[in-house]
């Protein structure tokens, strides 16, 4: 049970689209996690070590690093992306794990989940690319993108210092998201009404 449904302060999980150690994505995750922390509690996915979708695979018991990212996802209230731009598109290790976690198509554990995606690129645009195409991916799994403005971190090399991302006005932009994303979450859990099946 999430802890939407019980009121117990909200639990996020934050997915990396980026595997490298010192991933700037990583470094822009942690920033906002550090940043939120008052307000909510974070869990870490590990999409590097899932393998290589296939559909071979998707039998029980699934792959464990599968069935560990589908807990997790189940288990929160609402998923932090943020992600790199390759290629002017979504990497494949994040495609990867949606596709994972997408299936079956009506009872994903995405399904009717929040996410808020953030992007990350050495360019001004900052991934705008990559940010619809996970939008694309999410939607398609049925999961609810938060509607906020995009979070986009433009030049994110320069805002980054001995490995940690410290750009305050983009944090700051990133709790308007957070706060849709909160908002989102306390609305649509359900609530008990006290009523008993007769």
């Amino acid at each position: 049970m999430t802890a939407a449904r019980t009121g117990a302060r909200l639990r996020l999980l934050g997915i990396s689209g980026s595997l490298r150690a010192q991933a700037y994505s990583t470094a822009v995750l942690r920033a906002l996690t550090e940043a939120m922390q008052a307000e909510a509690a974070f869990d870490s996915a590990d999409i590097g070590a899932l393998p290589h979708f296939n559909q071979d695979l998707y039998v029980e018991p699934l792959p464990d690093a599968v069935a560990r990212l589908r807990e997790q996802i189940a288990a929160a209230d609402g998923l932090v992306i943020v992600s790199p731009e390759y290629n002017h598109g979504i990497p494949g290790t994040l495609k990867n794990a949606i596709d994972w976690v997408s299936r079956p198509h009506n009872g994903s554990p995405l399904k009717g989940k929040p996410v808020l995606i953030v992007t990350a690129s050495h360019a001004f645009t900052g991934g705008v690319r990559a940010q619809y195409q996970i939008r694309e991916a999410v939607v398609s799994a049925l999961a609810r993108p938060v509607a906020t403005p995009e979070i986009l971190v433009g030049q994110v090399g320069a805002k980054i210092v001995d490995g940690r991302f410290e750009d305050a006005a983009t944090i700051a932009f990133a709790r308007i998201g957070f706060a849709a994303m909160f908002d989102e979450i306390v609305r649509s859990a359900p609530t008990d009404t006290g009523e008993r099946p007769h």
